[in-house]
């Protein structure tokens, strides 16, 4: 029995995981002395609602190597796995790769574990995970697990616009001056994954004109092939998202179903609320 383990950073919806038997390790969010964990004791919107209140960001924690090896021993215990596979948000930009790891040498005697740096996070990763369970689920080896999820990693992308730079303001990520001269301008960034990281890819003006630009990066990713998977990212931002998908279905043959996904707290907060996005995977 293989069972899948990943970290909230997939962005991978509670549900979703049940539906897949999959294992979710929270990442921690901490304002001042209260810490939470994300998704089962703080969302997004709440995480947004304390910040705007409070006029400061919290700060994020990667998991600590205990939680991982309560999933582990879960895993073992519930699932009666032989085999664990934790597949973790990129190592660029957390250390949750470092603490599954060091939890999962107490059970180098009792079962396999491997953990892997996905190099990607959001859906991205969260895509990756759902390969390795599907793969799992059809009884495959941990051989094929692996390269089920890594080419569908290969196969993975990311695209997001920003709804302000309040909120990288606040982190220190971009002054005060130039998020100010962004608001004046109505810039919108998009956010791409880049060498393992979420990082500005370009600035556009207007939020209409960023989804667009959003659509055609989508568009040139997919060309001629058809999308495997696909879902709808966003931070607080359920009807502009769904006004997005609107734009998104009239420029890609999208699947009939599309998820609304909250980006979720560890990635959320480095975004900022207002976000849309979208995530997807392209056939072979």
């Amino acid at each position: 029995m293989i069972s899948i383990i990943t970290d909230s950073d997939s962005s991978i919806p509670v549900e979703m995981a049940k539906k897949y038997g999959i294992g979710l390790v929270p990442i921690s969010i901490q304002f001042g002395e209260d810490i939470y964990d994300a998704c089962t004791e703080i969302d997004d919107k709440q995480v947004f609602a304390r910040i705007d209140k409070e006029d400061r960001l919290p700060t994020t924690a990667a998991p600590s190597p205990g939680k991982f090896s309560k999933a582990f021993q879960d895993a073992i215990e519930k699932d009666k796995a032989d085999t664990i596979v934790c597949f973790c948000v990129s190592g660029e930009v957390s250390a949750t790769y470092s603490a599954a790891k060091l939890a999962a040498e107490e059970f180098s005697s009792k079962v396999q574990i491997e953990v892997i740096d996905t190099r990607s996070l959001t859906m991205a990763q969260g895509y990756m995970v759902l390969a390795a369970a599907e793969a799992a689920k059809r009884n495959e080896n941990i051989e094929q697990v692996l390269a089920a999820a890594t080419a569908t990693g290969k196969r993975a992308h990311v695209y997001g616009a920003l709804n302000t730079l309040k909120y990288l303001s606040m982190s220190g990520r971009v002054s005060h001056l130039a998020a100010g001269m962004a608001g004046m301008l109505n810039i919108k960034p998009i956010l791409s994954v880049q060498n393992g990281k979420l990082d500005l890819l370009e600035k556009i003006r207007t939020r209409k004109k960023s989804w667009s630009r959003v659509i055609e990066l989508a568009q040139q990713d997919v060309g001629d092939k058809k999308v495997e998977n696909m879902c709808i990212l966003h931070v607080t931002a359920e009807e502009e998202a769904v006004e997005f998908e609107e734009m998104l279905r009239k420029s890609i043959d999208c699947p009939a179903v599309m998820p609304l996904v909250s980006l979720n707290p560890g990635l959320s907060i480095h975004t900022g609320a207002g976000l849309v996005g979208v995530s997807f995977v392209v056939a072979d």
